[in-house]
């Protein structure tokens, strides 16, 4: 099984590649309560070896990382930003990505938005929608 080619998404091989590569990960809308599903997949990427940045204005601290306001508060390069966030609120983080450099702009099962994907692409950014970066990183044997 692919990524939902009706969302953009590239091809599996592109994808692999660029979780392969990357080593930083800022989720955005990060939850401390560990029934969430962000916690939930920060913690699986976290024990696979990557660096994840939490991003909630609202919390501190979440697995043991320190929690920044917003994409351009994290000192230092991002790889991916993966989105737990509605659609509505994804265009400025798409921003954000482009602005910091990011390489992988990831939205989380469910969140798709067409036109801030389309300006992220133009911008050089890698973008999957609509897809579980957790059951990617599994299904690629990552």
């Amino acid at each position: 099984m692919s990524l939902n080619s009706q969302a953009g998404n590239p091809g599996d091989e592109q994808v692999k590649q660029a979780l392969r590569e990357a080593k930083r990960i800022a989720v955005v809308g990060l939850s401390d309560n560990p029934g969430r599903d962000s916690h939930r997949v920060a913690k699986y990427l976290q024990e696979h070896g990557y660096e994840i940045i939490p991003v909630n204005p609202g919390v501190d601290r979440v697995l043991g990382a320190k929690s920044y306001p917003d994409l351009a508060s994290i000192p230092g390069p991002v790889d991916v930003v993966d989105v737990f966030r509605r659609p509505e609120f994804v265009p400025p983080i798409a921003q954000a990505a482009r602005e910091i450099g990011a390489k992988v702009l990831w939205l989380q099962l469910g969140v798709v938005h067409p036109q801030a994907a389309a300006a992220a692409r133009e911008a050089g950014l890698l973008v999957v929608q609509d897809a579980c970066l957790k059951v990617e990183h599994h299904r690629f044997g990552l």
